[in-house]
C-alpha cells in the first residue's frame, strides 16, 4: 500500500481535508477523488492543456502536479468558475462565468473535450491581464490544444469575456 499524507487545500471555494498517496496527480486527486470530472485527461503529459486548473489564480496543468504540492492553496476548475466570479464581483451567482458564456455566445466549443481547459486558461489569462490583444489571448492559450477549431472563435469568445467582464467591474475598454 503507499504511503498516505493528510492533505488540506481549498477547491472551487470549499475546505478539502483528504488522505492521498504522495505520488497522487492533482487530475487524479480532483476527478477521481473530489469526483470533479470537468477537468479531463488527455495526453497525461502537458501537452495538451485539457486538464488545465486554476491554482491560486494561475493556470497549471492538474496532470504535472502532484496534489501534495498545492497543499494550502486554492484550486478552481471548471466546475467552480461561476462561483469564482461571483465571489469577485459580489453579484448574484450567475449560471455560467462570463468566459463560459462567451464560449456558448460565440460557438467557442466543438467537440468540447478540451473547451474545459481552454476555458479555465482564458479565466486566468483574463484575471492577470483584464484588457489582453488578440495577439496576448492566442500567447495566453498556447498551451491549450484544440484539434477541431482555427481558433478563431475561441479567441473571440476570449474578447467577448473580457469586454463582459470590464463592464461588470466598471472598467470600461
Amino acid at each position: 500500500m503507499r504511503d498516505r499524507h493528510p492533505l488540506v487545500l481549498q477547491v472551487n471555494g470549499r475546505a478539502v481535508r483528504r488522505e492521498v498517496a504522495g505520488d497522487r496527480t492533482l487530475l487524479e486527486f480532483v476527478r477521481d477523488d473530489l469526483r470533479l470530472t470537468g477537468t479531463n485527461l488527455a495526453c497525461d503529459s502537458g501537452d495538451c492543456g485539457a486538464c488545465t486548473v486554476l491554482v491560486d489564480g494561475r493556470p497549471y496543468t492538474a496532470c504535472l502536479v502532484l496534489a501534495l504540492d498545492v497543499e494550502g492553496q486554492e484550486v478552481t476548475t471548471v466546475e467552480g468558475l461561476a462561483g469564482r466570479w461571483q465571489s469577485q464581483t459580489g453579484d448574484a451567482p450567475p449560471a455560467l462565468h462570463p468566459v463560459q458564456q462567451g464560449f456558448l455566445d460565440e460557438g467557442g466549443a466543438q467537440c468540447g473535450f478540451c473547451t474545459a481547459g481552454v476555458i479555465v486558461a482564458a479565466v486566468g489569462l483574463l484575471e492577470a491581464n483584464p484588457a489582453p490583444s488578440e495577439a496576448e489571448i492566442r500567447a495566453g492559450l498556447e498551451g491549450n490544444l484544440c484539434r477541431c477549431t482555427g481558433y478563431v472563435k475561441i479567441v473571440r469568445a476570449v474578447e467577448v469575456a473580457a469586454q463582459r467582464m470590464q463592464a461588470a467591474r466598471g472598467l470600461a475598454r
